[in-house]
């Protein structure tokens, strides 16, 4: 499996535990696990994504920009790279995360790909994670425009609140749900101190996104 999937993205470790590592969910319990890789990788991929808009939308301005690159890099644009790399199915995860479909989820496979991204940096360097990412970027994004992209209902919401309210929205976690392994999250949304909308996922961002799609609906009515 970790041979095919060498294969796909291109690129042979010189260290295959760093690549064993980006694959090992939290849940998996044996050793260290693919969290600070994640973390790692989040920042490089913020900030290859952010070259390839820069160059390739010249007219637009930051805040376009910024959009378009959070539709990208949202637990969904990121989980959905993950799939068609054969990501899931290289996972290395608890039976329990197994048996709760765990290679399917947006929120695992969005934090292995970052992890991916985050342990090719830290072996080859910031040129050859753009070299991997940027021709998934073409294949999965060559005819995207500002108009067709995915929603970011959280920059949407703050940009609203930030013109009625001179506010920016503040996200409360009110609850946890469930084993570890399989948790879910509720978050609440506050607007000058008012409580708009509550709504689950299954990672706290996918949530946050969740109450400001209904906060952002419920203003726009307004």
């Amino acid at each position: 499996m970790l041979e095919k999937l060498q294969k796909n993205i291109q690129y042979v470790f010189k260290d295959p535990s760093l690549l064993h590592l980006a694959l090992t969910h939290k849940s998996y319990k044996r050793g260290e696990n693919n969290e600070r890789l994640e973390f790692l990788g989040d920042a490089v991929v913020d900030l290859i994504v952010g070259e390839y808009l820069f160059l390739r939308f010249k007219n637009h301005q930051e805040g376009k920009l910024s959009k378009i690159r959070a539709s990208i890099v949202n637990e969904e644009g990121l989980a959905m790279l993950a799939k068609d790399l054969g990501i899931d199915q290289c996972l290395y995860l608890s039976s329990a995360e197994e048996s709760n479909n765990g290679r399917n989820k947006p929120s695992i496979l969005a934090d292995a790909f970052e992890a991916l991204v985050g342990a090719i940096f830290l072996e080859s360097g910031f040129q050859r994670a753009k070299e991997f990412f940027y021709p998934l970027l073409e294949k999965h994004y060559a005819k995207m425009d500002f108009e067709n992209q995915i929603s970011d209902y959280k920059t949407s919401l703050q940009e609203l609140t930030q013109s009625l309210f001179a506010q920016i929205p503040q996200y409360i976690l009110t609850q946890e749900i469930g084993p570890d392994h399989h948790k879910s999250f509720e978050m609440a949304v506050y607007i000058d101190g008012k409580e708009y909308a509550r709504a689950m996922g299954s990672s706290k961002k996918h949530a946050q996104q969740e109450c400001a799609k209904i906060a952002y609906g419920m203003l726009k009515k307004q």
